[in-house]
């Protein structure tokens, strides 16, 4: 039976720094689940999956595998396994000795060895190259050798940091699709950290999202891309990104690029002061016309044609000027020329709203 992974109040204090890696992290990672912890570098990502794997001290709380407290339990006595960014293979050894190098240290017999090693391969697709060295590889090959290794151990959880970083842009896509499904067919509760939020949101049955050591938001992909609880989740989540900027408010209405977009009425009553945060994603901009109410003018700078889909880069135009560049999803087929001035306006309802102090979100029922 697979099982849970506890966080509580976990946190981890480097020496000589002032505030925490990791602070007070409260998660739960259900059994059979594939959680993706992601953030910037320096969100403490890395640091929660090493504390996880007994790699790292915990100063504060504790952290549970199942119902057994391993807050200060050595590695070894975890029952995980990692699978690590640079794959961490020995050079001397063939595929099928460093497959089943930990299940020898650990005195296992020879044919049950074998025989583990073989499935794992069978798996994997790597029955044709258990005799060879990791130098006679490729890197989607090796990556694939160090996560048989972690396989054979039949561990309670699996632990991966950034295991697809060291491969080339395709070989990412077709190399995540295979551990997703691999994950899903051996049902084993995985860790996966990754600083890449699309391969966070294509993975994982759920993400949970750091920055500065703190827990932002934790749900599956849909749910953090639909409802984000802060302007940072919002803007991180996405490709391309929300488009957030700061407008001024009046009579229910945020001024963007000298039009007055209409707001919630539930968003107008949090509002505190006279501006708010407004993002909308870029297949929530709408081609318009001068004319339209609501509709404001962007400058197109620059025009993405890939193939199935296409997205205008541009400068929003107007007196009150505090937004980013506008990235807007557009028809492939029927692009507007660079330089030129393309209006748009907001979809009905796919307003996000997020308050100017605090970057939380605002309601926008």
């Amino acid at each position: 039976m697979p099982t849970s992974v506890t966080f509580g109040q976990a946190t981890r204090i480097y020496p000589g720094m002032a505030t925490p890696a990791v602070s007070a992290l409260d998660l739960e990672v259900r059994p059979g689940e594939f959680l993706v912890l992601v953030g910037p570098s320096g969100s403490g990502k890395s640091t929660a999956l090493r504390m996880l794997a007994g790699l790292e001290d915990v100063n504060q709380g504790r952290i549970l595998i199942g119902d057994k407290d391993v807050t200060h339990l050595r590695p070894k006595d975890r029952d995980i396994a990692m699978v690590f960014q640079n794959y961490a293979l020995y050079p001397h050894m063939s595929v099928a000795e460093n497959m089943g190098f930990a299940l020898k240290i650990a005195g296992s017999p020879k044919a049950d060895i074998e025989a583990r090693v073989l499935e794992a391969a069978k798996i994997l697709d790597l029955v044709d190259y258990l005799d060879r060295k990791p130098k006679a590889l490729s890197g989607g090959q090796r990556q694939r050798v160090a996560m048989g290794r972690a396989i054979v151990r039949q561990p309670q959880v699996f632990l991966m940091d950034e295991p697809l970083s060291n491969l080339d842009a395709k070989l990412r896509v077709s190399t995540r699709t295979q551990i997703a499904s691999l994950q899903r067919r051996l049902d084993t509760t995985t860790v996966y950290v990754t600083h890449d939020q699309v391969e966070a949101m294509t993975m994982g049955d759920r993400v949970a999202v750091l920055k500065d050591g703190l827990l932002q938001q934790v749900d599956t992909p849909l749910g953090l891309y639909d409802n984000p609880t802060n302007a940072f989740v919002a803007g991180f989540i996405g490709s391309p990104a929300m488009n957030l900027g700061t407008f001024t408010v009046a009579d229910g209405h945020a001024l963007i690029g000298g039009a007055k977009v209409p707001l919630p009425r539930s968003t107008v009553g949090a509002i505190t002061g006279d501006q708010v945060q407004v993002g909308f994603r870029p297949e929530a901009l709408e081609l318009s016309s001068e004319t339209d109410p609501g509709s404001f003018p962007v400058e197109a700078l620059v025009i993405e044609e890939l193939g199935s889909d296409a997205f205008l880069y541009g400068n929003l135009i107007g007196d009150d000027l505090r937004a980013d560049h506008i990235v807007a999803r557009i028809a492939p087929r029927s692009v507007p020329a660079k330089g030129a001035k393309v209006w748009f306006t907001i979809a009905p309802g796919r307003i996000h709203a997020f308050d100017v102090e605090t970057g939380d979100a605002l309601p926008t029922d």
